[in-house]
Order: C-alpha cells, then sequence, then structure tokens
C-alpha cells in the first residue's frame, strides 16, 4: 500500500480520488475521523467509508469503476411487481432509521460477508444515525403490519442518493424497498442513486457502472443542486 494517503484528526479533507489505489481498487485514505463532517464532506467528493473493525484505522474509497443507479431505469421483473401490488407490504421513509441500519447489519452477520461479520460496525451505526438526526441520512422502511421486514438506507446531497446498504427478512422485501425509493427520487428530479460497487444483484435491478472520472464530474455537478435535508415522507399512497 505505498502511496496511501495518510488523514490526521481535525478538519476534514481528502486527496483527489483518482490517487486511489488500483489494488485494492480504490483505497483512497486512511484515518480522519468518523463523524458528520467528515461524512458529508466525504461524500462531497465521491468517497466513502468500508472498514471491518472499530479496532482497526478508518479505509476511506473511491472505486473505478462506480456502480449507479438511474431511478427511472430501475428494472422491474414481473414478480416483483406482483409484489409490488400484493405482497401486502407497507413502506415508509424515516421512520425506524437506527432499525433500519441495524437490520442492514445484522443480514451482513447471518450472511457472513466479512470475516468479523460485518463491515457495519457500532461506530458506523452511531456515526450514520447521528447524521440522519441532522436531515442528511435516510431510510427506507418495509413493513409487514408492524414488523419492519426490510429495509434501506443512505445519504442525500444535492439532488443524489448515495446507498449504503440494504437488507430483507421476506423475499424480495430489499427489492420493494429500492423500488419505492426510485419511484420517490424521479418524483423529486434525483437523476443518479450512488450504488457504490456492483454485483450481481444491483446488475439485476439495474445498476450500471461509470469510469470513475465521469463519476467524479457528476459529484462535481450535485455540489450546486440544493439538498433536500430533513425528515423525508414518501409523497404517494400506493406501490403501483
Amino acid at each position: 500500500m505505498s502511496g496511501l494517503n495518510l488523514l490526521a484528526r481535525g478538519k476534514p479533507g481528502f486527496p483527489p480520488p483518482e490517487r486511489a489505489l488500483r489494488e485494492p481498487n480504490g483505497l483512497l485514505a486512511v484515518g480522519g475521523e468518523l463523524n458528520p463532517d467528515w461524512l458529508l464532506t466525504a461524500y462531497r467528493h465521491g468517497v466513502f467509508p468500508w472498514f471491518e473493525d472499530d479496532r482497526g484505522p478508518l479505509l476511506w474509497w473511491s472505486p473505478d469503476p462506480r456502480a449507479i443507479l438511474y431511478p427511472d431505469a430501475i428494472k422491474t421483473s414481473r414478480s416483483l411487481a406482483k409484489r409490488l401490488r400484493n405482497g401486502g407490504f407497507r413502506v415508509t421513509l424515516d421512520t425506524a432509521f437506527r432499525s433500519v441500519i441495524e437490520g442492514c447489519a445484522e443480514s451482513r452477520v447471518r450472511a457472513g460477508r466479512t470475516e468479523n461479520g460485518t463491515w457495519i460496525t457500532q461506530k458506523m451505526i452511531d456515526a450514520y444515525t447521528e447524521l440522519h438526526e441532522i436531515g442528511f441520512a435516510h431510510s427506507v422502511e418495509v413493513w409487514r403490519e408492524d414488523q419492519l421486514v426490510g429495509g434501506l438506507y443512505g445519504v442525500s446531497l444535492g439532488r443524489m442518493f448515495f446507498g449504503e446498504s440494504m437488507f430483507s427478512r421476506e423475499k424480495d422485501a430489499s427489492k420493494v424497498a429500492l423500488s419505492c425509493l426510485c419511484r420517490q427520487m424521479c418524483r423529486w428530479d434525483y437523476p443518479l442513486i450512488d450504488c457504490q460497487v456492483s454485483n450481481p444483484h444491483l446488475a439485476s435491478l439495474g445498476a450500471i457502472e461509470l469510469p470513475r472520472s465521469e463519476f467524479i464530474a457528476k459529484i462535481e455537478w450535485n455540489a450546486d443542486q440544493p439538498t433536500r435535508q430533513g425528515t423525508w415522507r414518501m409523497e404517494f399512497d400506493t406501490l403501483l
């Protein structure tokens, strides 16, 4: 990891994304702090935190290529469309943020996706919950009656939504969450959802990859857009 950028604590700041390592892909910097100021600065520059253990250093990433989803291009299969119409779900925004992020962490533990179970550590949960409390981090909740069965969370700046993680306790619940988020993003004229790194699940829903340079150009455009800060609410009553 020669040439890796080391960050001091205090005032947040990041090197240009093009200085990120090729291997591991996108590792840009180590250090800094995990709090709202650092997180907002990171997302404004197309950077996000990703690490596995609160005892280790903070790692900041800007991979190339970057996975994104255009909200009006989400793929809705026949089975998902049926689930949206007749699945008996209720979908809300910003009503159970901490429960959603904890659900995402638990789902990764069950899946054994990292050596230590999850990259959504307790410090991550606390930092993003604080970001939610000041109106920049948001959640989508999917309910079966009064039980939370799925959802997703992320950060909104300007007219972009930076997705972080999603989970399901019932079949297709996370897809329902993403579908409803896309519908709301279209209603608010948000052109892009950041998905960070592609995987087959995201690709099946319509996510594509952009060269990092193109993604950063979109980030720079987004810097001049107003942020919809505060508590979000769904602006439609039905799933379809």
